[in-house]
């Protein structure tokens, strides 16, 4: 199968989400939450991404999760991965309670398209405190993509994770799997890092957008967001509509999309400092607002 093929099928799968401009959403991708040892990426950012969740939270946004927010090739367990950070999940559990939580699977958590694993794993979690099983993310349903349908002019924001365009990555992903958890993780210890991920190989990186752009151009430039590159992306309005939101982890930073107002932006939260000398956290505006209508399809 082509990841033409495959895109058309993530699109035509997508769950519909209608919004107006009064709607908030938060994009966020390849988080790869793992268990807080040497090899979690995530660790790195995880008070930096805590804090923009709670002011997402606070301000009323939706929380898509476009891919990759498990770490489920270095980890054999979500368990692990949720007793390393038990109060993001425990927050994103309060999205979820309001129905304001939208995750996709990516290859890296790819076995969340399995319903029967995800009832297992994420519906409940067991508290040593009291000794009880806690709900969790009860009923709670992963898709391969997601739609964003506009209540009045019907424009439509598809959003994947992208690994859809990286033939190795979404067909031989259980291979994939293997060689970094035998591997390529231990590896990491003396700095060498997975050949087979895009974000860490330039030409495979150029390889995927390619293939996503020329779906684009073949699907009446339809605004396409997706991670799985980890490489920020923003067009302008006369481009091709190809986004990315990049991923939380950078280096001491991380990016996502936010559309607010009608209009779509691209941001970075990092820690910086004061002049007094203390840290704080700030969110910066990297590219736009652009309003939406500006992408207008053929």
């Amino acid at each position: 199968m082509s990841s033409f093929k495959r895109l058309d099928r993530a699109f035509k799968s997508a769950k519909i989400i209608e919004f107006d401009d009064s709607d908030k959403f938060i994009l966020f991708s390849d988080c790869h939450r793992g268990d807080n040892s040497f090899a979690d990426d995530f660790a790195n950012n995880r008070n930096i991404y805590f804090h923009a969740l709670n002011h997402y939270y606070r301000e009323g946004f939706q929380y898509c999760e476009l891919g990759d927010g498990d770490e489920l090739w270095e980890n054999i367990t979500f368990e692990s991965i949720f007793e390393a950070h038990k109060n993001v999940f425990q927050l994103l559990r309060q999205f979820h309670l309001e129905n304001r939580l939208y995750m996709v699977w990516g290859n890296h958590d790819m076995v969340y398209r399995d319903k029967f694993y995800v009832n297992e794993h994420l519906s409940s979690y067991f508290e040593p405190i009291d000794g009880s099983d806690k709900e969790l993310f009860e009923g709670i349903t992963y898709h391969e993509a997601l739609i964003l349908k506009h209540k009045k002019t019907d424009q439509e924001l598809f959003c994947t994770h992208g690994h859809q365009a990286d033939w190795w990555n979404y067909v031989c992903w259980r291979i994939g799997r293997f060689l970094v958890r035998v591997l390529w993780k231990p590896l990491q210890v003396v700095g060498i890092a997975d050949p087979t991920s895009p974000a860490k190989n330039y030409k495979e990186l150029i390889r995927i957008e390619r293939r996503i752009k020329r779906w684009i151009l073949r699907n009446n430039l339809k605004i396409t967001i997706s991670g799985h590159t980890h490489r920020p992306r923003f067009p302008e309005p006369k481009q091709i509509p190809y986004f990315n939101a990049g991923s939380c982890v950078h280096p001491r930073s991380i990016t996502g999309l936010e559309i607010e107002n009608g209009e779509i932006s691209l941001i970075k939260w990092q820690i910086a400092t004061k002049p007094d000398g203390t840290l704080q956290i700030v969110r910066l505006l990297l590219e736009g607002p652009e309003k939406l209508s500006d992408y207008i399809e053929k």
